[in-house]
Protein backbone atom coordinates (compact mmCIF):
# COMPACT_ATOMS: atom_id res chain seq x y z
CA UNK A 1 0.00 0.00 0.00
CA UNK A 2 1.54 3.04 -1.06
CA UNK A 3 0.34 5.62 2.00
CA UNK A 4 1.20 9.14 2.85
CA UNK A 5 2.22 9.16 6.90
CA UNK A 6 -0.08 11.42 8.78
CA UNK A 7 1.77 14.21 10.84
CA UNK A 8 -1.94 14.34 13.05
CA UNK A 9 -1.21 10.80 13.69
CA UNK A 10 1.99 11.05 14.21
CA UNK A 11 2.73 8.28 11.97
CA UNK A 12 6.27 6.45 11.42
CA UNK A 13 6.05 3.29 10.03
CA UNK A 14 8.73 0.07 11.02
CA UNK A 15 10.29 -1.11 8.05
CA UNK A 16 13.76 -3.10 9.71
CA UNK A 17 13.09 -6.49 9.25
CA UNK A 18 15.82 -7.43 11.82
CA UNK A 19 14.27 -4.81 14.55
CA UNK A 20 10.67 -6.71 13.50
CA UNK A 21 11.91 -10.24 13.97
CA UNK A 22 13.81 -8.80 17.55
CA UNK A 23 10.26 -7.73 18.49
CA UNK A 24 8.52 -10.57 17.34
CA UNK A 25 10.79 -12.66 18.97
CA UNK A 26 10.51 -10.54 22.84
CA UNK A 27 6.24 -10.54 22.44
CA UNK A 28 6.71 -14.62 21.88
CA UNK A 29 3.30 -14.17 20.62
CA UNK A 30 1.21 -17.76 21.63
CA UNK A 31 -1.81 -19.26 19.67
CA UNK A 32 -4.12 -18.77 22.76
CA UNK A 33 -3.12 -14.88 23.31
CA UNK A 34 -5.62 -12.37 23.29
CA UNK A 35 -3.42 -9.85 21.49
CA UNK A 36 -4.89 -6.06 21.09
CA UNK A 37 -2.29 -3.95 18.74
CA UNK A 38 -2.87 -0.82 19.05
CA UNK A 39 -1.94 1.69 16.00
CA UNK A 40 -0.83 -1.51 13.52
CA UNK A 41 -0.51 0.95 10.39
CA UNK A 42 1.23 -0.53 7.84
CA UNK A 43 1.24 -4.44 9.16
CA UNK A 44 4.92 -4.87 10.34
CA UNK A 45 4.08 -6.79 13.50
CA UNK A 46 0.37 -7.43 12.81
CA UNK A 47 1.79 -9.80 9.97
CA UNK A 48 3.92 -11.75 12.10
CA UNK A 49 1.67 -11.59 14.90
CA UNK A 50 -1.33 -12.77 12.75
CA UNK A 51 0.60 -16.11 11.74
CA UNK A 52 1.46 -16.65 15.79
CA UNK A 53 -1.91 -15.97 17.04
CA UNK A 54 -5.42 -17.20 16.86
CA UNK A 55 -7.13 -13.99 17.58
CA UNK A 56 -5.65 -10.45 17.20
CA UNK A 57 -7.55 -7.13 17.85
CA UNK A 58 -5.99 -4.33 15.57
CA UNK A 59 -7.25 -0.44 17.31
CA UNK A 60 -6.44 1.89 14.30
CA UNK A 61 -7.59 5.44 14.09
CA UNK A 62 -7.02 6.52 10.70
CA UNK A 63 -9.80 5.14 8.28
CA UNK A 64 -7.37 5.08 5.09
CA UNK A 65 -5.68 2.31 6.86
CA UNK A 66 -8.42 0.34 8.22
CA UNK A 67 -10.17 0.56 4.35
CA UNK A 68 -6.74 -1.28 3.27
CA UNK A 69 -5.93 -3.68 6.38
CA UNK A 70 -9.78 -4.71 5.97
CA UNK A 71 -8.97 -6.09 2.25
CA UNK A 72 -5.32 -7.26 3.59
CA UNK A 73 -6.65 -9.38 6.08
CA UNK A 74 -9.79 -10.53 4.78
CA UNK A 75 -9.39 -14.32 5.27
CA UNK A 76 -7.30 -13.76 8.56
CA UNK A 77 -8.34 -14.05 12.05
CA UNK A 78 -7.94 -10.28 12.93
CA UNK A 79 -11.05 -7.73 14.24
CA UNK A 80 -10.09 -4.15 13.47
CA UNK A 81 -11.50 -1.51 15.69
CA UNK A 82 -11.47 2.05 13.55
CA UNK A 83 -11.38 4.52 17.36
CA UNK A 84 -9.40 6.30 19.27
CA UNK A 85 -7.53 3.60 21.85
CA UNK A 86 -8.18 6.58 24.41
CA UNK A 87 -11.66 6.11 24.26
CA UNK A 88 -11.17 2.10 23.83
CA UNK A 89 -13.18 -0.29 26.53
CA UNK A 90 -10.26 -2.61 27.44
CA UNK A 91 -12.56 -4.20 29.88
CA UNK A 92 -14.78 -6.02 27.30
CA UNK A 93 -13.39 -8.81 27.49
CA UNK A 94 -13.29 -12.15 29.44
CA UNK A 95 -9.37 -13.02 30.11
CA UNK A 96 -6.72 -11.09 30.26
CA UNK A 97 -5.11 -9.39 27.82
CA UNK A 98 -1.50 -8.61 26.03
CA UNK A 99 -0.81 -5.00 24.11
CA UNK A 100 1.24 -4.38 22.03
CA UNK A 101 2.52 -1.51 19.43
CA UNK A 102 4.60 0.82 17.86
CA UNK A 103 2.51 3.84 19.97
CA UNK A 104 1.61 7.22 18.16
CA UNK A 105 4.91 9.55 20.26
CA UNK A 106 2.49 12.22 20.57
CA UNK A 107 -0.13 10.36 23.06
CA UNK A 108 2.24 8.02 24.43
CA UNK A 109 1.67 9.06 27.89
CA UNK A 110 -2.00 9.32 27.71
CA UNK A 111 -2.03 5.68 26.98
CA UNK A 112 0.59 4.26 29.40
CA UNK A 113 -1.98 6.01 31.70
CA UNK A 114 -4.48 4.30 30.56
CA UNK A 115 -3.18 0.96 30.98
CA UNK A 116 -2.56 2.03 34.69
CA UNK A 117 -6.17 2.43 34.97
CA UNK A 118 -7.20 -1.51 33.05
CA UNK A 119 -4.27 -3.05 34.93
CA UNK A 120 -6.29 -5.82 36.41
CA UNK A 121 -7.08 -6.86 32.45
CA UNK A 122 -3.25 -6.76 31.55
CA UNK A 123 -1.01 -9.49 31.63
CA UNK A 124 2.20 -7.65 30.02
CA UNK A 125 2.64 -4.69 27.40
CA UNK A 126 4.65 -4.25 24.55
CA UNK A 127 5.74 -0.79 23.25
CA UNK A 128 7.48 1.04 20.80
CA UNK A 129 8.39 4.41 22.64
CA UNK A 130 10.10 7.45 21.67
CA UNK A 131 13.80 6.37 23.76
CA UNK A 132 13.11 9.96 25.89
CA UNK A 133 9.93 8.21 27.02
CA UNK A 134 11.63 5.03 28.13
CA UNK A 135 14.50 6.86 29.87
CA UNK A 136 11.72 8.53 32.07
CA UNK A 137 10.37 5.34 32.61
CA UNK A 138 12.94 3.48 33.68
CA UNK A 139 14.50 5.85 35.71
CA UNK A 140 16.03 5.77 38.79
CA UNK A 141 15.82 8.47 41.60
CA UNK A 142 18.18 11.85 41.98
CA UNK A 143 18.40 11.46 38.08
CA UNK A 144 17.55 14.09 35.29
CA UNK A 145 14.89 11.96 33.38
CA UNK A 146 13.25 10.36 36.96
CA UNK A 147 9.85 11.82 37.10
CA UNK A 148 5.97 11.59 37.65
CA UNK A 149 5.63 8.58 34.31
CA UNK A 150 8.68 6.92 36.37
CA UNK A 151 6.95 6.79 39.77
CA UNK A 152 3.73 5.79 38.70
CA UNK A 153 4.74 3.34 36.15
CA UNK A 154 7.41 1.79 39.01
CA UNK A 155 5.02 1.63 40.99
CA UNK A 156 2.95 -0.31 39.36
CA UNK A 157 4.74 -2.62 36.51
CA UNK A 158 8.36 -4.22 36.04
CA UNK A 159 10.20 -2.70 33.18
CA UNK A 160 12.74 -4.18 30.92
CA UNK A 161 14.52 -2.00 27.79
CA UNK A 162 14.24 -4.81 25.34
CA UNK A 163 15.76 -3.69 21.76
CA UNK A 164 16.93 -0.15 20.70
CA UNK A 165 15.64 1.18 17.26
CA UNK A 166 17.89 3.85 15.60
CA UNK A 167 15.91 6.57 13.65
CA UNK A 168 16.89 4.91 10.09
CA UNK A 169 14.46 1.92 10.94
CA UNK A 170 11.02 4.23 10.72
CA UNK A 171 9.89 5.35 7.31
CA UNK A 172 9.27 8.56 7.35
CA UNK A 173 12.57 9.00 9.58
CA UNK A 174 11.29 10.27 12.82
CA UNK A 175 13.84 13.04 14.78
CA UNK A 176 14.11 11.18 17.39
CA UNK A 177 15.65 7.77 18.85
CA UNK A 178 12.84 4.60 19.70
CA UNK A 179 13.37 1.78 22.24
CA UNK A 180 10.93 -1.51 22.63
CA UNK A 181 9.92 -2.25 26.48
CA UNK A 182 8.35 -4.44 28.11
CA UNK A 183 6.06 -3.83 31.37
CA UNK A 184 4.78 -6.60 33.43
CA UNK A 185 2.02 -5.56 35.95
CA UNK A 186 3.12 -6.64 39.61
CA UNK A 187 1.41 -10.18 40.98
CA UNK A 188 2.46 -8.53 44.55
CA UNK A 189 3.70 -4.63 44.84
CA UNK A 190 6.60 -3.94 46.26
CA UNK A 191 4.89 -1.22 48.10
CA UNK A 192 1.16 -0.95 48.98
CA UNK A 193 -0.54 2.65 48.89
CA UNK A 194 -3.79 2.26 51.05
CA UNK A 195 -5.86 4.96 49.26
CA UNK A 196 -3.67 5.07 44.96
CA UNK A 197 -5.83 8.22 44.27
CA UNK A 198 -4.53 10.15 47.46
CA UNK A 199 -1.00 8.52 46.44
CA UNK A 200 -1.46 9.43 42.88
CA UNK A 201 -2.09 13.51 44.00
CA UNK A 202 0.73 13.45 45.85
CA UNK A 203 3.22 12.22 43.07
CA UNK A 204 1.42 14.62 40.54
CA UNK A 205 1.59 17.62 43.26
CA UNK A 206 5.09 16.87 44.06
CA UNK A 207 6.33 16.89 40.47
CA UNK A 208 4.49 19.95 39.23
CA UNK A 209 7.08 22.82 40.06
CA UNK A 210 10.21 20.01 39.99
CA UNK A 211 12.84 22.76 41.58
CA UNK A 212 11.00 23.13 44.72
CA UNK A 213 11.67 20.97 47.77
CA UNK A 214 8.72 18.70 49.06
CA UNK A 215 8.17 20.95 51.94
CA UNK A 216 6.75 23.84 49.34
CA UNK A 217 5.05 21.56 46.86
CA UNK A 218 3.45 19.36 49.25
CA UNK A 219 2.90 21.87 51.88
CA UNK A 220 -1.00 21.25 51.31
CA UNK A 221 -1.02 17.51 51.70
CA UNK A 222 1.90 17.40 54.89
CA UNK A 223 3.84 19.41 57.75
CA UNK A 224 7.60 19.50 57.99
CA UNK A 225 7.14 17.71 61.14
CA UNK A 226 5.31 15.29 59.45
CA UNK A 227 8.28 14.59 57.35
CA UNK A 228 10.53 14.37 59.82
CA UNK A 229 8.26 12.01 61.51
CA UNK A 230 8.05 9.36 58.88
CA UNK A 231 11.85 9.94 58.35
CA UNK A 232 12.25 11.98 54.85
CA UNK A 233 14.19 15.17 54.61
CA UNK A 234 11.59 18.05 53.48
CA UNK A 235 14.59 19.67 51.92
CA UNK A 236 14.48 17.12 49.30
CA UNK A 237 12.67 17.48 45.92
CA UNK A 238 10.69 15.45 44.51
CA UNK A 239 13.01 13.75 42.14
CA UNK A 240 15.06 12.38 45.01
CA UNK A 241 12.36 10.40 46.56
CA UNK A 242 11.76 6.57 45.49
CA UNK A 243 8.28 4.92 44.81
CA UNK A 244 8.74 3.76 48.64
CA UNK A 245 9.03 7.31 49.99
CA UNK A 246 5.62 8.40 48.10
CA UNK A 247 3.98 4.99 49.63
CA UNK A 248 5.12 6.30 53.15
CA UNK A 249 3.98 9.47 52.35
CA UNK A 250 0.34 8.86 51.25
CA UNK A 251 0.20 5.81 54.01
CA UNK A 252 1.47 8.58 56.55
CA UNK A 253 -2.06 10.57 55.38
CA UNK A 254 -4.33 7.74 56.17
Amino acid sequence: MKHIAKKKFGQNFLKDTAIIHAIIQSINPLPDDLLIEIGPGLGALTKPLIEKTNRLLAIELDRDIVNWMKNEYSKKNIIIFNEDVLNFNFNQFDQKIRIVGNLPYNISTPILFKCIDNILIIKDLHFMLQKEVVDRMIATPSSSEYGRLSVMLQYYFSMDHLVYVPKESFEPEPKVESSFVRLIPYEEYPFIANNIEQFGRIVKEAFSQRRKTIRNTLKSFISENDFEKIGINPQLRAENLSVSDFVKISNYLG
